[in-house]
């Protein structure tokens, strides 16, 4: 569980590591890495904490033995994985922008821990000008309001994908999701529709915050985006969830996942990206990659691998 004082004492060595990866220590101590874009542009992590899932939610339909042996390669339980939870901040000297809003304090004990990152890095919740949305899952949404059911991020500008809102305001998902995940489906539509009139949309394609463009990756849920955020000729990928861990998705990318509501779409989604992240060596950050999230992809044996950052 990621806790301040699990913060505070990290950072020191967080600092030792130095810049070698080109991600500069800044911050370290509240949460991840800080990627210095140029021209007074940054992209940083900061940790909501952690889920606790059942490795089946992971796998899936997947050939379980197979996908068992591969996550106890990385040193985890198959049986029960611990994902850590990366929201990116992005400020250009104009926007702060956060993606995301991580769990809030009413789906996992273990996670929610986002207001305490805010906190450590001295950002007040009314500085952030948007809030940018990759999909509806609760850990990436049901952080969005406060104690009187008010946005957390007052003075923000709330977007979201056209599609991806109208799937969670749908009355029909409820019933239409499957049992297992109909808590996220109530969950969503019941705190989208409280913003409803503060939100905006786009589409794929459209540049939404100046150097941000979205990009369907379509699967993981039916309307989920992620987002190419550019400054010169510097770039980095917020991935959300459509490439959700470092091991099965980089190794078996064409395998379905648990975690997607379309097995078949996101495992496509993610073959396409990930053939583009390596061919490109473009940075990305992965909402479940290992904290901080930074990462690139290389192609090794027929599939790919995940290169931490920092």
């Amino acid at each position: 569980m990621a806790t301040r004082r699990n913060f505070l004492t990290g950072g020191a060595a967080f600092m030792a590591a130095g810049l070698a990866t080109g991600l500069s220590p800044l911050a370290r101590a509240w949460a991840g890495a800080a990627l210095d874009l140029g021209g007074g542009a940054s992209v940083q992590t900061l940790h909501d904490g952690n889920l606790v899932l059942p490795g089946s939610f992971v796998y899936g339909d997947s050939p379980e033995e197979q996908a068992k042996a591969i996550i106890a390669r990385y040193g985890l339980n198959p049986n029960q994985l611990e994902p850590d939870c990366n929201v990116t901040l992005y400020r250009d000297g104009t926007n702060t922008v956060i993606f995301d809003v991580g769990s809030g304090p009413d789906f996992m004990s273990t996670a929610g821990k986002l207001p305490e990152a805010l906190d450590q890095l001295g950002l007040a919740a009314e500085d952030v000008t948007h809030v940018i949305f990759t999909h509806g899952h609760p850990d990436h949404l049901w952080g969005l309001l406060d104690d009187f059911d008010e946005p957390f991020f007052a003075n923000a500008q709330h977007m979201m994908g056209q599609a991806e809102f109208d799937y969670w305001t749908d009355e029909n998902t409820l019933s239409t999701i499957g049992q297992a995940r109909q808590t996220f489906a109530a969950g969503a539509k019941r705190r989208l529709d409280m913003i409803a009139d503060r939100m905006s949309f786009f589409r794929d394609g459209e540049e939404i915050v100046p150097g941000v463009a979205a990009r369907a990756t379509f699967g993981h849920t039916p309307g989920h985006m992620s987002y190419e955020i550019r400054k010169g000729s510097e770039s980095v990928m917020v991935l959300g969830d459509c490439i959700a861990n470092h091991h099965l998705a980089f190794e078996q990318p064409g395998w379905h996942s648990g975690s997607d509501q379309d097995g078949d779409l996101g495992a496509k989604t993610r073959v396409a990206l990930l053939d583009q992240l390596a061919q490109e060596q473009m940075r990305f950050i992965g909402f479940h990659l290992p904290h901080p999230g930074f990462g690139r992809a290389e192609r090794k044996d027929g599939a790919y691998r995940f290169v931490a950052e920092a």
